[in-house]
């Protein structure tokens, strides 16, 4: 008969009698919170840095992370003796939240904007500047399209988007909307690129809402959807004043999330999977280590900071309604492929950041990065090799990235060769998977992430955050920990004052 394996407990709290606090045997110990912050990467790591701020020196914060590194999907490697960004490698400078963190962790000397170079846009037989003007690709006027669109082209956009359908009532698909009032050519050649290559995903699936608020917000009383994109680039043209649009880390994005794992304080147990997370009468047990042999661990708190599907299932018990949600979003895979490539191996130096390219275009790349011209640091350290990147995948398009290694560098190159005139061979590669790193903001997704959030808030000493919620950027994610972190840390003061009176 199978005997059940006692659970090993890792931290409990003696202060507590029957669930519920005993002031008589409260120890200093117990006097400080003990909060669990479940995912390592940089939302996790995040959050437990505004903990150890709003809790104090005292408070006891446990990192768990499944893998055996802490950073989730910023993480450096070396390619040809250089550290290269494996996932973000770009900070918007525009919103003060990664950056105002990288100089609190002790990395404001290495912040350093990308040069001020072009992008451009694989169409047809060659690369072409990007466009200037627009918003996600959307246009305020599509004569700014000349030379991505024909003549008849940009016509045709020009009198479809004075037709009807405008202002809209609700989110929509941006594609179809941009379809609807600018047509395909529009959609197809400057949409989904762009989009794609931030959310790997389709223009026609991701919500207007979720992914460009403040264009979804003008066409709710705009005219035209021109009318909405310029009523969008004139409120931000003082931004545009301000500076940069991104930041870099020298050394690579990649280094943030170890300097803010240090300086939060919190003890960071790697290679740990929560796999089941329970409410209790005074807070919550964890369940950790294999099945055969679990281990315990009991905190008053938990912020769950993981991708959707394991916050589904770690939420299925203590907040069903939330897990049911969370389950419904879905996320899409991606590889990063980076060539150390010798810098006369190209027909020409790359001169600009990088480019483009629309799905319409039939190539295995969706985006490529000149990292050592982009970033001045970089450059200044690789000499006369060329670092780049080439980012593959779209949501449920797998099957490019079923090829093995070797394979999806020999597709880069021949991308490059027709797209760059690369000719040499690469010095140095790496291919870095990254599956089900992107969820994907469905039409809804605003309201559904309201609903999740509601969900959460009945329960208490819990708080969710990650790449799911607001938005797929660092910035946008560390602004998701901070309101995670103060609800929590807000519950636990509430919670001592309260036994305290």
């Amino acid at each position: 008969m199978a005997v059940a394996a006692a659970a090993v407990t890792i931290g409990t709290r003696s202060g507590r009698r029957d669930g519920v606090w005993d002031p008589g045997r409260v120890t200093a110990e117990d006097a400080a919170p003990r909060v669990a912050v479940v995912g390592g990467g940089i939302s996790g790591l995040a959050a437990a840095w505004f903990l150890r701020r709003a809790l104090g020196e005292t408070a006891q914060i446990v990192v768990y992370e499944k893998r055996r590194d802490v950073g989730g999907h910023l993480r450096v490697a070396e390619v040809a003796g250089h550290p290269v960004d494996q996932g973000a490698e770009a900070l918007l400078a525009r919103r003060p939240e990664a950056l105002e963190l990288a100089e609190a962790v002790g990395l404001a000397a290495d912040l350093e904007h990308p040069a001020q170079l072009g992008a451009g846009l694989w169409i047809g037989a060659g690369v072409r500047a990007m466009p200037t003007g627009t918003v996600m690709g959307v246009p305020d006027d599509p004569v700014r399209l000349a030379g991505v669109l024909d003549a008849a082209e940009v016509e045709q956009a020009a009198v479809a988007d004075r037709g009807a359908g405008m202002p809209i009532d609700g989110d929509v698909a941006v594609g179809r909307l941009v379809r609807s009032r600018f047509g395909a050519a529009v959609a197809d050649r400057m949409v989904e690129p762009m989009l794609g290559g931030v959310y790997s995903g389709h223009a026609d699936e991701l919500s207007l809402d979720a992914t460009v608020p403040a264009l979804g917000e003008a066409a709710r009383s705009a005219s035209s959807l021109g009318a909405a994109v310029a009523a969008v680039r004139s409120g931000g043209a003082r931004e545009q004043q301000a500076g940069p649009v991104f930041a870099g880390v020298r050394g690579g994005v990649g280094r943030l999330p170890s300097a803010v794992a240090a300086a939060s304080g919190a003890t960071v147990r790697t290679d740990v999977t929560v796999r089941e997370l329970h409410r209790t009468p005074s807070g919550w047990r964890l369940v950790t280590g294999p099945v055969p042999s679990p281990a315990t661990d009991d905190v008053d708190a938990v912020v769950v900071a993981t991708p959707p599907a394991p916050a589904s299932r770690l939420l299925a018990g203590a907040v069903p309604a939330a897990a049911s949600e969370l389950g419904g979003i879905e996320a899409a895979s991606m590889a990063i492929v980076t060539l150390a490539v010798p810098r006369s191996a190209f027909a020409a130096p790359p001169s600009s950041s990088g480019f483009l390219v629309p799905p319409a275009q039939g190539r295995t790349v969706k985006a490529v990065t000149y990292s050592s011209v982009k970033w001045p640091w970089l450059g200044r350290s690789s000499g006369d090799l060329v670092l780049l990147r080439a980012s593959i995948g779209r949501h449920r398009e797998v099957g490019e990235l079923q090829r093995d290694d070797a394979e999806l560098v020999d597709a880069v190159r021949a991308d490059l060769r027709e797209a760059a005139g690369l000719t040499g061979d690469p010095v140095d590669t790496r291919v870095t998977r990254w599956g089900g790193a992107l969820p994907q903001y469905a039409v809804g997704h605003v309201d559904q992430v309201a609903r999740i959030r509601a969900s959460v808030a009945a329960v208490p000493g819990l708080s969710v955050c990650g790449a799911a919620y607001d938005g797929v950027g660092v910035p946008a994610c560390i602004a998701a920990s901070r309101a995670a972190a103060d609800r929590v840390a807000d519950e636990l003061a509430g919670a001592r004052a309260r036994i305290g009176s």
